[in-house]
């Protein structure tokens, strides 16, 4: 299993709010394949699947969660 983990998006920024999952629960997914959109106070970011397998959310649109933080995984 591997962890889908909030990035450090700069040296500033430590929560970031998640906006949307682009892949659905469950879905098959390849590494490299955007997942996810956070976002912080200044952007919006696309988060990347970091292993090919099957997409578990763990965390739930407009919630928000600290640098490091686990929001899901790939199975």
């Amino acid at each position: 299993m591997a962890e889908l983990v909030v990035p450090r998006l700069g040296v500033s920024v430590t929560t970031v709010t998640i906006v949307e999952w682009l892949a659905e629960d469950g879905a098959s997914v390849l590494a490299g394949d955007p997942v996810l959109t956070v976002a912080t106070d200044k952007t919006e970011v696309e988060i990347e699947a970091v292993a090919d397998g099957v997409l578990r959310h763990g965390a739930e649109p407009e919630s928000d969660h600290p640098v490091g933080a686990v929001i899901g995984a790939i199975d």
